[in-house]
């Protein structure tokens, strides 16, 4: 049996060498060939000297450098595109996940009904704002999303062949990991985790609600929905107070003064026509980059050993 580690470098110097000795010491009584795939996404410090070090030491060691930086989870489809084993082990390279969860994870798989296990948090990590941030994207996720994705889930995960395959034929733009796994669908399996602090996350506050507002608006077809029947609920409730005043004037002949009652109704329907249009907004950009059809991302080198070719699922 064949396995390939898959995972990322994005600042990851300091982590490279320790990672590298312990998937690998992870993986090697599981499988009798083996394969990590380190895809370089655009790092700015010397991760990609350090990882072209490893493949020159050894030849297991495949390394995608991108032309820049594309993002963390378009990276990780580009890296499980170049994977050609018949298990893959997704991890990020920091070492917030630890490599020893291979065996665990290989341990449940080896069942036979499964064929992902993919590892979600025992408790989040972080400070009170990370954790109740954390608590209301799911919560949204879970009220507005088409999908839902498991609370808490991390990014290590063992797939089968079949799974990969079938994961990176999604051509989405934009798109979380998480979402395109429970597309694809498999019979899939949770494992509680524990995630480590090792290092301040390169994930900010800004990118956070950036990303998700990019997956509801990617991914909720509810958002129009909600919207629909908020505009007839207000078209109701104004037409059943407009039967009110005028019935009530016709019976006792009170009318409305004032310009309150007209400026906050100015205030109300054009905060909630803005709102729509931003919406309708949002959507609008998304299809835009979707129908574009670019690629994930531009693959500047491939240094595999000569040995085997990738397939080409790009």
């Amino acid at each position: 049996m064949k396995l390939s580690i898959v995972t990322t470098l994005y600042r990851s110097a300091p982590t490279i060498d320790a990672f590298y000795r312990r998937v690998m010491a992870a993986a090697a009584p599981i499988a009798d060939e083996l394969e990590l795939v380190m895809v370089n996404d655009g790092s700015p410090d010397n991760s990609l000297d350090l990882a072209l070090a490893l493949h020159r030491n050894d030849p297991r060691v495949v390394v995608v450098d991108l032309s820049r930086n594309f993002g963390h989870h378009k990276a990780i489809m580009t890296g499980l595109a170049h994977a050609t084993g018949d298990l893959v082990f997704l991890i990020d390279s920091d070492l917030e996940e630890e490599p020893e969860l291979l065996g665990q994870f290989h341990a449940r798989m080896a069942r036979g009904d499964c064929d992902v296990v993919f590892g979600v948090q025992e408790a989040r990590r972080g400070g009170w704002f990370e954790r109740v941030s954390g608590a209301l994207f799911f919560s949204l996720v879970d009220v507005l999303s088409d999908h839902s994705i498991p609370r808490n889930v991390v990014m290590v995960r063992l797939m089968t062949n079949d799974d990969v395959r079938a994961l990176v034929r999604h051509r989405d733009r934009e798109f979380l990991i998480a979402h395109l796994c429970q597309v694809t669908g498999f019979r899939q399996v949770a494992l509680p985790v524990r995630k480590l602090s090792n290092s301040p996350s390169t994930y900010t506050f800004g990118t956070r609600v950036e990303m998700a507002v990019k997956y509801l608006t990617t991914t909720s077809t509810r958002l129009l929905y909600f919207i629909l029947y908020a505009g007839m609920a207000i078209f109701a409730l104004s037409l059943l107070t407009i039967i009110f005043y005028i019935s009530r004037y016709f019976h006792s002949g009170i009318g409305v003064d004032g310009f309150t009652s007209l400026i906050v109704s100015i205030w109300f329907f054009g905060g909630l026509t803005t709102l729509i249009l931003g919406m309708f907004g949002i959507y609008l950009a998304n299809i835009i980059s979707e129908t574009r059809r670019r690629p994930y991302t531009v693959v500047r080198r491939v240094h595999r050993a000569p040995a085997t070719q990738p397939p080409d699922r790009v």
